[in-house]
């Protein structure tokens, strides 16, 4: 057994060791250059489109490529995480997601590029699913809604470098320089990794590596089957991947029923918080996806702006998420975040309606106003739901919460993501307007199921009461 890092943050609120702050820098620069990532993507979609000689319908699996490796593989190494080290997968998460990147600027077609977008996919997948485990490790409870909120605020400026970065870059080079940009960011956030990253507890339980091969089948399936359906493949293809998606999940399910520590945590959904906390992130970035991806198609094929004016129009959007996610985080640790959450869904709802019934020729301060309410709405949102599912769960199962939240949020961009494009084949040029509308239906239905929070027993009573079940089981 390896020794386990102290955490100085623990005892007393002793400020952080130099250690540390390299193992803060580590998680924030990876976190960064995943979120980097997602954003330079959805603001190229169309460039890389037009170069590569595919449809908008097609192109959008650049983007579904990625969350497909990411949702199929997050569980399985969240669950080796909790028995490896967290440490351990965040390091491999990193290597493989920069080589990765490197790979997605050499590729030559679109069918190459989705490839290592799979494979670096994987590598983000590491990263995100041991991330919250990790800050929750180095933030006693009573401060878990700041190590979020910073979190979240990292995320938040890294969507707004994003659209920016891609349009300047777009201005003067081509599209694979978008990725090889993560390249030399990739290299720092290992060197501040390696030395930095804390020592974790391992789990006592061995890693079922049938259990990870059905849950990377059953989600494969299911990301491939929203994805053919949203291009209207024949009913067939649909229809036989969902079977299989159901099939695989109820062996997967099957096969866990009675494990202290499944890898698919369904027990922990029978906490009612953690439970209507996972329903309003995936509703809330369902919203996102549905945005992001449809809105560069919209400022450039319907309001024929250039794209570096579609990187500037993106640009409000995540910048107020930056700065709202950290009041949001500190307002977490005092007021409901069933409520907080509420409240920034709502505002959600309303912002991208708005986007949806923007007129013909709108003004560059129109734009820029709806898209600012979208992401106040949004950055009051995410940090207190990051709390509320990690402070939800019973502590021994951190990295099983940490897949869910990252999870959650990916089934959520890629549902959103599919409808984009069923959008476009079904309404056209007026598809960004419907993916838009029905954005704002998937954030009014976050904002219900975060308010039934408010409804819910005590997250404290719940947790309390699993780790006295878990206890006994073990």
């Amino acid at each position: 057994m390896s020794e386990i890092t102290p955490n100085p943050a623990r005892v007393a609120d002793a400020p952080m060791s130099t250690r540390h702050r390299y193992a803060l820098a580590a998680i924030m620069l990876s976190v960064a250059l995943a979120s980097l990532d997602t954003a330079i993507a959805n603001t190229a979609l169309p460039a890389m489109a037009a170069n590569l000689h595919a449809k908008p319908a097609a192109s959008v699996w650049i983007i579904n490529a990625y969350q497909l490796a990411m949702v199929a593989t997050l569980l399985p190494l969240a669950a080796l995480g909790d028995i490896v080290e967290h440490r351990r997968i965040y390091i491999c998460g990193i290597a493989i997601f920069t080589a990765a990147s490197l790979a997605c600027a050499l590729s030559p077609t679109l069918p190459v590029l989705a490839g290592a977008r799979v494979v670096q996919g994987l590598g983000a997948a590491a990263i995100m699913s041991v991330n919250t485990a990790l800050i929750k490790h180095m933030y006693p409870p009573h401060q878990l809604g700041r190590g979020v909120g910073l979190n979240a605020l990292v995320v938040g400026v890294s969507f707004a470098v994003g659209p920016t970065v891609a349009s300047l870059i777009l201005s003067v080079a081509s599209w694979p320089w978008l990725f090889a940009v993560n390249v030399p960011l990739g290299i720092l956030a290992l060197s501040f990794a390696l030395p930095g990253l804390p020592r974790t507890p391992r789990g006592v339980h061995q890693f079922d590596r049938i259990a990870a091969l059905l849950n990377v089948v059953t989600f494969a399936a299911l990301i491939f089957a929203l994805g053919e359906a949203a291009q209207r493949a024949p009913s067939t293809l649909v229809l036989g991947a969902a079977a299989v998606a159901i099939v695989f999940g109820a062996l997967l399910m099957r096969r866990e029923a009675g494990h202290p520590a499944p890898m698919l945590p369904v027990d922990l959904f029978r906490l009612p918080v953690f439970a209507l906390s996972s329903l309003t992130a995936v509703c809330s970035f369902a919203a996102q996806g549905l945005a992001f991806v449809s809105l560069p198609f919209y400022f450039e094929d319907v309001l024929h702006r250039s794209q570096v004016e579609t990187g500037f129009l993106m640009t409000p959007w995540p910048v107020i998420v930056a700065l709202a996610a950290p009041f949001a985080g500190r307002l977490s640790d005092r007021y409901p975040p069933g409520l907080l959450g509420a409240i920034g869904l709502a505002i959600l709802c309303g912002g991208m309606a708005s986007l949806a019934m923007l007129p013909p020729h709108p003004p560059v301060l129109d734009i820029t106003i709806r898209m600012a309410i979208c992401g106040a709405g949004f950055g009051f949102f995410q940090s207190p739901n990051l709390k509320a599912l990690m402070a939800s769960a019973p502590p021994h199962r951190s990295g099983g919460a940490s897949g869910i939240i990252a999870t959650s949020r990916l089934i959520g961009q890629t549902t959103g993501a599919a409808l984009v494009a069923l959008s476009f084949s079904i309404a056209g040029r007026h598809g960004p307007t419907l993916s838009l509308a029905t954005g704002a239906v998937f954030a009014g239905a976050a904002s219900i199921a975060s308010g039934l929070r408010l409804f819910a027993p005590s997250h404290r009573a719940q947790t309390t009461a699993a780790t006295m079940t878990a206890a006994k089981e073990q």
